[in-house]
């Protein structure tokens, strides 16, 4: 009897050869990328779709009467290097999205053909192209999980963000084709209005919907498609070992330094459940021939939520509360002018389903502008329930970035952990960073 999975769950596989089918209404192809701890490709060859049908321990086979061609992987054969087998569905039509057709569905088969594992990938919308189903990795065993992550972009950009080599113009295969530019993977503001900070957004079909047209103010988009890259090499490590893990102590703010951890447990042991996460920076003056001024600086704050290290949601200006509830978004400050907290995102942690590990604090420059034209960068933990700051972390000098990590919250064992990270990377908005973020997950 097969286990029927939603979306961000998993289960274990007992069985050495499994394969992978999809039933889908409409031509499609599945593909398979193999990718190491970093979320990556080694090299073009952990690539298998169908001008390259086999892989390390990955193979296409004959799928079912009028369905594409199925997945096949014997797991002891796969490179000790791979981390993680994504499993890719990509209609084949041109302009063909998977709003159009009924849901599509995965099954993960032992090599008899018995069903161990189904997943419906419900609301998908504008998206031509899902990653349907992970087999992974866990503590030298194998699981599968149901992933749904839909990519507007183009089959192009979701290969070249997992480090596969993607030519200018293809010619071989109509699914790698060039498109038009690739959409951002969040949804677009509305008209724009005196602030770009538009109301919560409707849920979407995927956490990666397309982005605002080019002429909105409000969002702009990414480069075309034949100019997408992976991100550049030099960008820093992730972040160092921990300095050190400390407690909580009533009327003591703990002042953490970059890597430091704090268990998020009140004196006495206590849980803490409310919690007011607040960022802040102040625009650095510039001296010129008429004197000093500022630079208004636009920074966006918001929190990313993973199921291991899967994107399942996020909090930020286009959606200001997740959609379990758990995160509000409080409001978006276009300046950094002021006092106190320029942005705040509450958390219920109560609220936060089972199956996210990790919450991850971001800020994006809007503008472009990078971190050396900020001051005074900080976050803060207060707890909601009594007002007390609990613990700070402060960005010292700044960084030709312009967006920053800040810090993550992750489950050990039952427990939140918070963990201040203060990593810089190029991205302007949830759109450009949510590529670029699975290496501040890992290592929790």
């Amino acid at each position: 009897m097969s286990v029927t999975l939603v979306k961000g769950q998993n289960g274990p596989l007992t069985t050495n050869d499994v394969v992978i089918s999809a039933q889908i209404a409409a031509p499609a192809e599945l593909s398979a990328l193999l990718v190491t701890a970093q979320g990556r490709v080694r090299t073009d060859a952990d690539f298998v779709f169908f001008n390259q049908p086999s892989g390390p321990g990955v193979r296409l086979q004959p799928g079912a009467a009028g369905q594409p061609a199925a997945v096949a992987v014997s797991l002891n054969q796969v490179p000790s290097e791979i981390d993680q087998i994504r499993v890719v569905i990509t209609l084949d039509q041109a302009g063909a999205t998977f709003g159009r057709i009924a849901p599509p569905s995965a099954a993960v088969s032992d090599a008899m053909g018995n069903r161990l594992y189904e997943y419906r990938i419900d609301g998908l919308s504008t998206e031509s192209i899902v990653i349907a189903l992970e087999l992974y990795r866990r503590q030298h065993t194998w699981k599968v999980r149901a992933v749904g992550q839909g990519y507007a972009g183009g089959f192009a950009a979701l290969v070249t963000d997992h480090g596969v080599t993607v030519e200018d113009a293809p010619q071989a295969a109509p699914a790698v084709a060039p498109a038009p530019p690739p959409a951002s993977h969040y949804p677009p503001p509305p008209p724009p209005t005196a602030s770009h900070y538009p109301p919560p957004a409707p849920p979407t079909a995927s956490h990666y919907p397309p982005p605002a047209p080019a002429a909105s103010p409000a969002y702009p988009p990414p480069a075309p498609q034949h100019s997408y890259s992976p991100p550049a090499q030099g960008f820093p490590p992730p972040p160092p070992a921990p300095t050190g893990e400390v407690s909580l102590a009533k009327g003591r703010p703990v002042n953490l330094a970059k890597g430091q951890r704090v268990t998020l447990r009140k004196e006495g042991g206590v849980a803490l459940t409310r919690i007011r996460m607040g960022l802040g920076w102040d625009p650095v003056k510039k001296s010129g021939l008429f004197g000093s001024r500022t630079v208004d600086i636009d920074l966006d704050a918001w929190v990313a939520m993973f199921a291991d290290r899967n994107l399942a949601d996020v909090s930020y200006y286009g959606q200001l509360t997740s959609k379990d509830g758990s995160i509000r978004h409080q409001g978006d400050n276009l300046t950094g002018a002021g006092e106190g907290d320029d942005e705040v995102i509450l958390l219920d942690l109560t609220r936060v389903p089972a199956h996210i590990t990790t919450l991850l604090f971001i800020v994006t420059s809007y503008q472009g502008q990078t971190f050396e034209q900020v001051s005074n960068a900080y976050c803060r933990l207060v707890d909601e329930t009594t007002g007390a700051e609990l613990a700070r972390f402060a960005l010292a000098g700044g960084m030709p970035f312009t967006a920053l990590s800040m810090a993550k919250m992750y489950r050990v064992q039952g427990d939140w952990k918070l963990q201040a990270i203060g990593e810089g990377f190029q991205a302007k908005h949830p759109g450009e960073a949510a590529p670029q973020l699975g290496r501040f997950v890992t290592g929790n």
